[in-house]
């Protein structure tokens, strides 16, 4: 089983258009193209508070799939590439360019 990290930040004031856009378009839509071996994703949200007084919001999704080539099926070759469509990027400040993967290898 691989893990897929990827986390992007955006302002208080985005953050509920950026979570409207990933969890009512942008995950059904991966989960529409019915890859075999995509399992499921989990999408997180935090305010994170500056000590300056600046205040954001961090994005974090999770994506299981069963190896590294079915996440090959999912963005290509360059597969750490993050998958960020358009809409999503016009409200987000900054994200990971690239996705962390992870074997796993302990699940309770």
């Amino acid at each position: 089983m691989i893990c897929r990290i990827w986390r992007g930040w955006t302002t208080p004031e985005n953050a509920d258009i950026y979570q409207e856009i990933l969890t009512g378009e942008v995950m059904p839509a991966i989960a529409a193209r019915n890859i075999e071996g995509y399992r499921r994703h989990q999408c997180m949200r935090r305010d994170i508070k500056g000590d300056d007084g600046s205040s954001e919001v961090e994005f974090t999704t999770i994506m299981w799939f069963d190896s590294i080539d079915v996440v090959r099926k999912f963005v290509g070759d360059d597969y750490e590439v993050a998958h960020v469509p358009a809409k999503p990027r016009s409200v987000l400040k900054r994200f990971d360019a690239r996705s962390k993967h992870y074997e796993v290898v302990d699940e309770h």
